[in-house]
């Protein structure tokens, strides 16, 4: 896997306090930060040959239909589907920045834990406008959920509370990564978003490691049935997920039968495969903190995250 200068892949030490991982990762994120909407050239042109994520990471690759593609279709449709990534993800984060709001409300506004949740929505601020900003310059639009994902989303952020709140923002947060660093170091992907990828997988290793302790905490002293119910909402919300990744638009945008490229994208084990593989570590933490029970892994197998 790769790493990049400024992350913290170590696992989380049980016994640090919150605001002692907190204070660490305020410090990190002061000598660790990058800004791409003033690093990137963004009316650099646009290698016509270049993808817009690792060919092996498109839904359609492995398939029937992906075979019969041209190579100027593949990079159109993989740059469209990371437009799809992108915004879709803005979406998600505009939820997930208030539950962290909310959630730090009553939290002393002097604490480290305070100062990186605040960070981090600062963080989460510039990666919507970096995600909004690139999928404009790569395909000159936008995605948006189905109405019934964003009745959904809404339902999920007004009961997410503690535990249920910091697991979305991992679940969501870790399949975004898993994506992005597929494509880190690829030469075959435009060096814009690769540039879009190293700072998000930067920043969002200190959101994780934030959400991990968040989780950690809030799951000590929790019963069987608080348990049960947190595991399958999280579960839920990580399907929510990986279902809307790719919006059906962007088939059709692309220049594909809509129909067909949704059906073997929903079929394509090659992808189920490539996502089960990369969540190996989540579900292992699920599992460490009690939210993987066999209610929410039934959930995760559905949609092919375990």
């Amino acid at each position: 896997m790769t790493t990049l200068a400024g992350t913290d892949p170590a696992p989380s030490r049980v016994d640090a306090g919150m605001d002692e991982v907190a204070q660490r990762l305020v410090d990190s994120s002061l000598v660790a930060s990058r800004n791409a909407m003033t690093e990137i050239d963004w009316t650099a042109p646009l290698d016509p040959d270049k993808h817009g994520c690792s060919p092996e990471w498109s839904a359609l690759y492995g398939t029937a239909y992906w075979e019969e593609l041209t190579d100027d279709q593949r990079v159109r449709l993989t740059r469209h589907e990371m437009a799809s990534v992108m915004t879709i993800c803005v979406w998600f984060e505009m939820m997930l920045q208030q539950l962290v709001i909310r959630d730090q409300r009553a939290v002393a506004a002097h604490s480290p834990e305070f100062t990186f949740a605040m960070t981090e929505i600062a963080d989460e601020c510039r990666h919507s406008l970096m995600f909004s900003a690139a999928s404009q310059r790569i395909v000159g639009r936008s995605y948006h959920p189905s109405p019934k994902v964003a009745r959904m989303g809404r339902v999920f952020m007004n009961v997410a509370r503690g535990e249920v709140a910091y697991a979305g923002i991992l679940v969501a947060e870790e399949i975004l990564d898993v994506l992005q660093r597929g494509s880190l170091g690829d030469p075959r992907v435009l060096p814009l978003i690769q540039t879009v990828n190293e700072v998000h997988v930067l920043e969002e290793s200190r959101h994780m490691r934030f959400a991990r302790e968040q989780v950690r905490e809030a799951m000590v002293g929790a019963g069987r049935f608080r348990r049960a119910s947190s595991a399958v909402l999280v579960a839920l919300g990580a399907e929510m997920i990986v279902i809307n990744l790719v919006r059906p638009q962007a088939f059709t945008d692309a220049g594909l039968d809509r129909r067909r490229a949704v059906g073997e994208m929903l079929a394509n084990e090659h992808r189920h495969a490539m996502l089960r593989g990369s969540c190996v570590h989540l579900m292992q933490f699920l599992d460490e903190v009690g939210l993987l029970t066999p209610a929410a892994s039934r959930i995760y197998r559905r949609c092919h995250l375990l």
